[in-house]
């Protein structure tokens, strides 16, 4: 009877309410992504490539706690379930957490200072790690079939574009606020991180009070880890999605970390003011990317279902990475050209964000039919563990390519500074070519990817006959 329940669809408000986590997730997962490098060098404090290190060191400890939390929150069983726990116990430290991201502690040693800054980043990661994983292993069991998997991954979308534009644009308006009313970049950014910080522990809470698990009465069976991520590895679908994944999120990680160094020393002349239609530049663009995203998201949850998801996200990366090279060329000063380009990148960035997510979640039937283990908090935390990967990379390749180039701090409290003509050259290339080969790399993934809607059919028909055998023999 639950499984009747399910297949017939998730109303539409508890679709929004599982919906809002990715309001917690992309809000602080935006913050980090797009501002994290340039607080860290301008600041912070810290060379460039010391930088990138923080990250680094960062995601070693995600390569354990990742599959750690998703192992756990299969084998956690309540009365509120497997995943919903998480969601309420660790909610508020979540979100009390990311202040600690934006801290400049005032050391003067480097090393010092990359030490004490990278602790923040373990405790803030750990602390996502918690709520992210069991948060998006609920997805397969509370939507099991494929093109529901799309319609609910939608709904995740919106908010995680609307939480991506609302940090985005406003977070440059705040800053430049607090330094209009004579504080500092660093006071304007811990006000950033509390208040949406603050705002990321409710939607969890909310899904904890409003989304139920499908009751399931077999044991977890206990593997260890090794075994369990030698499994994961052993299907064939988890393996194109997961690079086709990490691709993905390495080229939006990168473009949206190149962006604001790219519209400041490039297209802005080094004007750290710089403005345009009444906003500073870095929240116009950002706001015309997001903002497109989400108005063309439904056309892509649309084609995904008549086409599938596959051809879908093929045709989105392919203009992306079009609008990438044109890019390129854009010249200092070229405003206009610049928020056009954003409105078509933008078209193309709901694809990035909403069909990998629901491509993946087809890989955990084919596991079951294999392993004959429902195994999607493992898999999250793999998931997870890939996107965090994919964040680090982009932090890593950047800020070390910059400091060999010869990237300059600006001294505090000046409004212009011009960095050297290899450095913004090698900022050019990165937004530019080097994000296009990176986004037909993920196409030519996509082209592979094995398990289309009817072969995932039949995966879900071949496990109901399993199961109603099973019920037939008293199992």
């Amino acid at each position: 009877m639950s499984t009747a329940v399910i297949e017939a669809g998730l109303p539409f408000w508890k679709k929004v309410a599982y919906g809002t986590g990715d309001w917690s997730t992309a809000s602080l997962g935006t913050l980090r992504q797009v501002f994290y490098a340039i607080f860290l060098t301008d600041v912070v404090g810290l060379e460039p490539r010391l930088a990138s290190l923080v990250a680094l060191v960062g995601i070693l400890w995600d390569a354990v706690n990742d599959p750690l939390v998703g192992m756990l929150s299969d084998r956690v069983r309540t009365r509120w379930g497997r995943r919903r726990p998480f969601l309420l116990w660790f909610a508020i430290p979540y979100g009390a957490s990311f202040t600690l991201l934006w801290w400049a502690p005032p050391i003067q040693n480097q090393v010092l200072l990359a030490a004490v800054v990278c602790l923040a980043f373990m405790l803030a990661d750990t602390l996502q790690t918690l709520v992210s994983v069991p948060f998006m292993a609920m997805l397969p069991e509370i939507a099991p079939s494929y093109d529901e998997r799309t319609t609910l991954t939608g709904y995740r979308i919106f908010f995680n574009l609307l939480a991506s534009l609302a940090t985005a644009v406003a977070a440059p308006i705040i800053i430049d606020a607090t330094l209009a009313a004579g504080a500092t970049q660093q006071q304007g950014y811990l006000l950033v991180a509390a208040l949406f910080g603050g705002l990321s522990a409710l939607p969890f809470l909310l899904i904890f009070l409003t989304i139920h698990e499908p009751a399931r009465g077999e044991a977890a069976r206990r593997v260890s880890l090794k075994t369990a991520v030698r499994t994961t590895w052993a299907n064939i679908p988890f393996r194109f999605a997961s690079i086709l994944y990490m691709l993905n999120w390495i080229t939006f990680d990168l473009i949206g970390l190149a962006l604001p160094f790219y519209l400041t020393y490039w297209i802005a002349g080094g004007n750290l003011l710089q403005t345009a239609l009444g906003l500073p530049l870095e929240s116009t663009v950002f706001a015309l990317i997001l903002t497109t995203s989400v108005l063309v998201l439904p056309f892509w949850t649309w084609l995904a279902h008549k086409l599938s998801k596959r051809s879908a996200y093929i045709v989105g990366m392919a203009f992306w990475a079009v609008v990438q090279l044109l890019i390129f060329g854009v010249q200092p000063g070229q405003m206009t050209m610049v928020l056009v380009l954003s409105v078509l990148a933008g078209i193309s960035v709901s694809t990035a964000h909403v069909l990998p997510d629901a491509m993946f979640p087809d890989v955990i039937e084919w596991d079951e039919l294999r392993t004959r283990r429902r195994q999607e908090g493992i898999y999250y935390g793999v998931m997870s563990f890939i996107r965090k990967v994919a964040g680090a990379l982009a932090i890593f390749i950047a800020l070390q390519v910059l400091g060999w180039v010869g990237y300059q701090t600006p001294p505090p409290g000046v409004t212009t500074f011009s960095q050297p003509a290899a450095t913004v050259l090698t900022i050019r290339f990165l937004i530019g070519p080097f994000g296009a080969v990176l986004l037909f790399s993920a196409i030519l993934f996509a082209w592979f990817y094995p398990l289309t809607r009817e072969k995932h059919g039949r995966i879900r028909r071949l496990l109901d006959q399993r199961k109603q055998k099973q019920f037939a023999h008293g199992e």
